[in-house]
């Protein structure tokens, strides 16, 4: 049972566990509090005594602005375009997956399916730009679709799927993401989907594969 009384701290309470206390109030009662206000206010009564009375404004509601033609980058994009433009292209931040395909998909549904991807997904189609130093982002209405059918011998299948592995993406005219069908003539084929990591991650494959 919880008194008005109990001390948060004093009951266990941490750095963390306080945050997840403010997170939990900002969802239940729609109030943004600061941290330092647990540590403040650290009894049931005195936080409680903070809601009501806009120790913090409630949450501004979420609404569509217009952000031009021209977009800023993410920190983890200002990172990797820092990269880019130190080393230029290069295959050191690609994310590949590899499917093995039992039968030979049709390679134009295929294509629908990879530019239908793109139309829902922006940040698959962006490039890069330097504006005075600095990079931003520009969202390609109907890019070229990325997609190529390959007939390689079942000999040199590992090495033509590597190497396309390795493709080094410029990330100033090219969109961050090829996706390549590897056929050999037997009974299998082979699917690289392969995505810039300025775009995704590796927990970005597996809904980005159920997308396709």
């Amino acid at each position: 049972m919880l008194f008005r009384s109990d001390d948060f701290f004093l009951l266990g309470g941490h750095s963390l566990a306080a945050a997840r206390l403010i997170a939990t109030v900002r969802d239940a009662l729609g109030v943004e509090l600061p941290i330092r206000t647990v540590f403040d206010h650290p009894t049931v009564e005195a936080l409680a005594a903070q809601c009501p009375d806009g120790a913090a404004a409630l949450r501004i509601p979420l609404r569509p602005v217009e952000r031009g033609d021209r977009a800023p980058l993410s920190a983890g994009q200002q990172r990797l375009w820092f990269q880019f433009r130190l080393e230029g292209p290069s295959p050191t931040y690609n994310v590949p997956l590899t499917l093995r395909l039992h039968g030979v998909p049709d390679p134009a549904a295929l294509r629908d399916a990879v530019r239908a991807v793109l139309d829902r997904h922006e940040v698959l189609r962006t490039v890069l730009e330097d504006h005075d130093g600095v990079g931003r982002q520009r969202v390609l209405a109907a890019p070229e679709v990325p997609f190529t059918a390959r007939t390689v011998p079942a000999s040199g299948l590992d090495a033509a799927v590597a190497a396309e592995a390795r493709h080094a993406f410029d990330l100033e005219r090219e969109i961050p993401i090829r996706v390549v069908l590897f056929d050999d003539g037997g009974a299998e084929t082979v699917l690289l989907v392969l995505v810039h990591h300025i775009a995704a991650d590796g927990w970005s494959l597996a809904p980005l594969l159920r997308d396709l």
